[in-house]
């Protein structure tokens, strides 16, 4: 029998992230077995995430029905566009009313834009699969593309001074480029054209120098510096895009959603080089759940935090069921969290004067909603859960009487959070402890972090809570669920403080 007086100590960070293709016996102690509406953080742990809160106070018009999705949202200059039904509306930020820019627009889907400036002027061009191209100027004037072969695209983006179209029903494998400088000129003997590839395009996306065309199984790229030595080459045919609203630009890479979960395109040191890689597997089990079973994808980036979002919506399942992953980039390795609460049916991102904007448009209500706002999602509480893995201390034979966990956490205000010790990979038999809360008014400071009297002043210190506990197991398991309504904070870590018991 082990000695009982023996009082060990075993610590570590919180890194890794959401991980759920691992046995809980291979996992390393740091990493998550669950993660959700918490985010890896760039500077170390897991924060638990802000909200959203309106945009606009007003509900986008609808049509002629509530149920209408929002089909757009865009910022542009100093305000947001909106679709809606048959109709495109502008309004302030902060503002309590829409002004109607454009209707009629019969059979609109989802929107796409592409914010330019090909004469000194910014403008904003959109297209919804539908409808000709629009173009609104810095005075919200819309003006239509005349020319039929781009009515009804789904994809738009500027390239090398050149509009691109793509995503026709009735073409879906071609891609249509106006002539340069001009977004609605189109003949071949100015610099316009088009070209064919022969797969059905799902998104194209411009990065670095060249155009990338997403297909559903196959990946091509428009390398040349102007239409008189454009080219067309594959990048890959054994792989596809299932969802051009995925595809964003992503700590200097392309990312995107393939049918096996995310992949990236990066860029090599080699000219025209790219190498494909597949980065979601620790959890593609959330991947092959909601892939084939989601009505919509949506996609965000926020720079700042190294992050990417992507959104699962279905139409059977409310908002506070709507799932999402977040994926961050920490060194070289990606990192991952579940989302759940956030329902959108359109995105927006946009740095402005080094202010982030990150927008999604309700699927349901209306609304126009900024997200890394406030504590809750827009009224509705944020619940955030974390559970380690099932720590045996490298020996599953020997039992633990656990004596003490130490939590290190950084608040950003008062907390409402729960801590709770689980046994012996939660069997029915094994011990179960009341929830021990974590309080923000009872941590021990960091000295050189706060001042006396307030640990968590200006939000910079990461407090200790030293918390006795009871129960014994072979292995144990810590949660910490959130209890919904209060500030973000960051789990950095934790130490176990155990005595050791008999061998089985």
């Amino acid at each position: 029998m082990a000695d009982q007086s023996q009082t060990v100590p075993s610590a570590f960070n919180c890194e890794g992230g959401l991980v759920l293709n691992k046995s809980t016996f291979m996992m390393q102690p740091g990493e998550a077995l669950e993660l959700e509406n918490f985010e890896p953080d760039v500077s170390g742990g897991y924060r638990r995430i802000n909200g959203y809160s309106k945009y606009v106070t007003a509900i986008v018009p609808q049509t002629s029905s509530a149920s209408e999705k929002v089909l757009m949202v865009a910022t542009f200059g100093s305000v947001v566009l909106a679709a809606r039904g048959t109709s495109i509306y502008s309004a302030t930020p902060g503002g309590s009313s829409w002004t109607s820019r454009d209707s009629g627009r019969t059979g609109a889907l989802k929107y796409s834009f592409e914010r330019f400036n090909f004469d000194g002027t910014d403008k904003i061009i959109v297209v919804d699969g539908a409808n000709a191209p629009t173009v609104f100027n810095s005075s919200l004037a819309a003006t239509d593309v005349s020319d039929s072969s781009v009515a009804g695209s789904k994809f738009v983006v500027s390239h090398r001074n050149h509009m691109f179209y793509a995503g026709k029903s009735t073409t879906k494998q071609e891609v249509v480029f106006s002539e340069p400088f001009n977004e609605d000129g189109f003949s071949s003997g100015q610099g316009a054209g088009s070209f064919k590839v022969d797969d059905e395009i799902t998104g194209i996306k411009v990065f670095r120098d060249d155009l990338f065309i997403f297909c559903e199984t196959r990946i091509f790229k428009l390398s040349g510096s102007s239409s008189a030595n454009f080219s067309v080459t594959d990048v890959t045919r054994d792989i596809g895009c299932i969802n051009g609203d995925t595809i964003q630009e992503f700590a200097g890479d392309l990312i995107f959603l393939g049918p096996d979960g995310l992949r990236t395109i990066a860029g090599t040191a080699r000219i025209g080089d790219v190498e494909l890689g597949t980065i979601s597997s620790n959890v593609q089990s959330i991947f092959n759940e909601n892939i084939a079973s989601a009505s919509e994808f949506d996609s965000i980036v926020i720079p700042d935090k190294t992050q990417y979002r992507i959104f699962f919506t279905k139409g059977s399942v409310g908002e506070n069921q709507t799932k999402g992953i977040i994926c961050v980039m920490k060194g070289q390795k990606f990192e991952f969290s579940e989302l759940r609460g956030i329902r959108p049916a359109c995105t927006d991102h946009f740095v402005s004067e080094g202010d982030v904007i990150v927008l999604h448009g309700a699927y349901s209500g209306g609304y126009i909603y900024r997200q890394e706002q406030g504590n809750t999602f827009d009224g509705t509480e944020i619940f955030g859960k974390y559970r380690s893995p099932d720590l045996t201390f490298n020996d599953p034979g020997i039992r633990k009487h656990m004596q003490k966990v130490v939590v290190n956490y950084k608040p950003e205000a008062a907390i409402d959070a729960d801590l709770f010790v689980r046994y012996d990979y939660e069997a029915a038999s094994a011990s179960r402890p009341a929830a021990y809360p974590l309080d923000s008014e009872d941590v021990v400071a960091i000295y050189g972090t706060s001042t006396y009297g307030t640990p968590t002043y200006g939000g910079a210190s990461q407090p200790l809570v030293r918390q006795a506990v009871e129960g014994s197991g072979f292995a144990v398991a810590l949660r910490v669920n959130d209890g919904g309504s209060t500030a973000p904070y960051s789990l950095k870590g934790f130490q176990l403080e155990y005595q050791l018991g008999a061998r089985r």
